[in-house]
């Protein structure tokens, strides 16, 4: 089962899903980054 077809698919995806969280947490932090200088406290 854990062979070097099933290996490299599952570290594409692994990279993957790191890529797709680290793109919306990025954009989430400069959104709310954004937001904050203009809001008044």
């Amino acid at each position: 089962m854990l062979d070097g077809a099933f290996l490299s698919h599952a570290i594409l995806w692994l990279i993957g899903a790191m890529t797709v969280c680290a793109a919306v947490t990025s954009f989430i932090a400069l959104f709310a980054m954004g937001r904050s200088s203009y809001r008044k406290d």
